[in-house]
């Protein structure tokens, strides 16, 4: 691709994601310095100088305008093919704040309440028992199932309460039966798939722990008991379509398209002892709420636009504003006497919202600010949304190896490059 038709690509898929607010003024002072950018670009580019990462694009939005764009590097290292606006990445849990929202229209549209229980749309729910794990003579770990004490409610799967954990291989206990179950490797629709989940036990009581795994797939099949759609579906009548996120998906359907598949290196393709990077050239029935989406970083501006504009986008109201401020608060406070699992994923200076977790107290040596909301994938995707500044940032990678490195790196130098 020319250099020319390469920039008429990169405006035609990115000016539509301006979505400012008419006649609003600017909420921030702020802004990102010349020589800061000079240093996040290095910092990328050296990543893939080294070969840590084949590429990656960086997309910057600030008051509804486009202030940073920059691709780098290749989409695979196998094709040498640049990475360019059209790339198609794995989005992992960054699926999550989309089928988040869309739990969100049906309780704005009366037909999901917070504290329903999630027996109410799936009955098998409400026979699921408690595994505890107890410990014997010899150290020998055991379990015995227990009632629930209160049952898992809609509340619960948005901000991880609900007890359903991804598992682990090695670990102990009820997270190797959930390992065992090898349900990341499963290709079933959603329905026996929530069904094959529901036969296991929850990890703990519900909404006393906060504990990362299945519960948006679990939305995901709520919203379409609700709706009598497809996840899919539903999500492009009511998002995807208006908004125009003609690239999100759950696989890449079109083989014209395969080509603008982003790779990660070729030695960096396990996301656990178990599970490699998924093939999103194959069709999958599963179209996991939580971590099944695909999409080019243009469609993904336009949905943090929305969120960042309180749920307006180009006109067109999606969410009201107050179930956007709902969502990014903070709903597993010391307040609501709601556990941390050991690993605790948004980190110490971080609660977590209705599908993604929330900035609620400033890092050490940093002058970050409150009320950011943000969440990631494990295939490298990451976003933030920063009120404070009219500001968001999207990062499409795929390096499941290399990410948590590399996504606070960035945001260290990003906010500096604000001065903050």
């Amino acid at each position: 691709m020319s250099g020319r038709r390469a920039l008429i690509l990169v405006l035609v898929l990115l000016l539509g994601v301006a979505g400012a607010k008419a006649g609003s003024e600017a909420r921030s002072v702020r802004t990102l310095s010349a020589d800061g950018l000079a240093k996040v670009a290095d910092y990328i580019g050296n990543e893939v100088a080294t070969g840590k990462i084949p590429g990656a694009i960086l997309l910057l939005q600030q008051h509804g305008k486009l202030v940073y764009y920059a691709n780098f590097g290749v989409r695979d290292v196998a094709t040498g093919k640049p990475m360019s606006a059209d790339t198609i990445f794995r989005l992992y849990s960054m699926s999550k704040p989309i089928t988040s929202a869309m739990a969100m229209m049906l309780v704005e549209d009366g037909k999901l309440a917070l504290d329903d229980p999630v027996a109410k749309y799936i009955p098998a729910f409400a026979d699921m028992k408690v595994a505890v794990e107890r410990r014997g003579e010899g150290g020998k770990v055991t379990l015995s199932l227990e009632p629930q004490q209160r049952p898992v409610t809609i509340k619960d799967l948005l901000r991880h309460t609900a007890g359903l954990p991804y598992g682990a291989t090695g670990g102990r206990g009820v997270r190797e039966l959930y390992a065992a179950a090898d349900l990341f490797n499963s290709d079933l629709s959603n329905a026996d798939f929530v069904a094959k989940l529901a036969t296991l036990p929850l990890a703990e009581q519900p909404g006393t722990v906060w504990d990362y795994g299945f519960a948006t797939d679990v939305l995901g099949r709520v919203v379409e008991v609700i709706s009598g759609k497809s996840l899919l579906q539903f999500e492009k009548e009511r998002l995807l379509d208006p908004l125009g996120m003609s690239e999100t998906a759950f696989f890449v359907a079109d083989p014209a398209k395969f080509p603008r598949i982003a790779e990660p290196m070729p030695e960096d393709r396990s996301i656990s002892t178990t599970t490699q990077v998924r093939d999103v050239r194959r069709p999958v029935r599963w179209e996991s709420g939580g971590a099944g989406m695909v999409g080019t970083v243009g469609d993904y501006a336009r949905f943090a636009q929305m969120l960042l504009n309180g749920g307006t986008y180009e006109g067109r109201r999606y969410l009201k504003p107050e179930t956007v401020a709902l969502m990014a608060s903070d709903h597993v406070g010391p307040e609501t006497g709601i556990a941390r699992d050991q690993t605790y994923y948004p980190g110490a200076s971080s609660g977590f919202g209705l599908g993604f977790a929330v900035r609620t107290s400033v890092p050490p040596a940093t002058s970050w600010p409150l009320g950011e909301y943000r969440w990631d994938g494990v295939g490298g995707t990451f976003f933030f949304i920063d009120p404070e500044d009219d500001l968001f940032g999207i990062f499409m990678v795929q390096t499941p190896s290399q990410r948590g490195r590399i996504q606070l790196a960035l945001k260290t130098l990003i906010y500096q490059a604000m001065g903050r």
